[in-house]
């Protein structure tokens, strides 16, 4: 079993070697996530020897992401908020907890692939709404709706009919508009 961290992936301090024959020519056979997406387990085979072993790729305890707040407050980043507002977003849809667990993966991706040390609370919240907007519209307004903090209906009511004024127009544009199948 290797340990690998991210951060040395990221800096490409670390090359994976075979533990058998030590060469640095493998082959990614199989790959899932555990430990809530804080650890991806790789199943390898060596090109050299043909043998197969199994890495572990996690963030490192030395290396600490700080997620700046809009008060400019910094806390450390954690997970668990980015699966607890999904978590509540999506209360009562057809999303399941794969689902959810898939979408913080994804937003993961993006805060680890532009971010290094800090990264905006402002940037997590976005992607977020980004991601989610793609598989259930009204999970994608709850979350806005808590993320944006709107003062009255009126500024949910607004976001609500610009979202379906860009769906509207991306359709239009493609031609698979709901006039055209109406009128059909």
């Amino acid at each position: 079993m290797l340990e690998i961290t991210k951060r040395h992936i990221k800096l490409g301090t670390t090359i994976v070697r075979c533990p058998f024959c030590k060469a640095d020519n493998d082959k990614v056979i199989d790959s899932r996530s555990s430990d809530g997406g804080r650890i991806i387990r790789r199943r390898r085979q060596c090109l050299g020897c043909s043998r197969r072993f199994t890495t572990y790729e996690k963030i490192s305890e030395s290396f600490k992401l700080n997620v700046v707040k809009k008060d400019n407050s910094r806390v450390p980043y954690d997970r668990e908020k980015i699966l607890h507002g999904l978590q509540k977003a999506c209360y009562k849809r057809p999303i399941s907890s794969e689902q959810i667990r898939s979408l913080a993966d994804k937003v993961e991706e993006d805060i680890f692939k532009d971010s290094d040390k800090e990264v905006s609370s402002r940037f997590i919240g976005k992607s977020v709404m980004d991601h989610l907007k793609v598989v259930d519209k009204v999970a994608y307004i709850r979350f806005a709706s808590v993320y944006r903090n709107f003062e009255d209906a009126g500024d949910l009511i607004l976001e609500v009919t610009e979202e379906f004024r860009k769906d509207e127009e991306e359709s239009n544009g493609h031609g698979f508009g709901h006039e055209t199948l109406r009128d059909n």
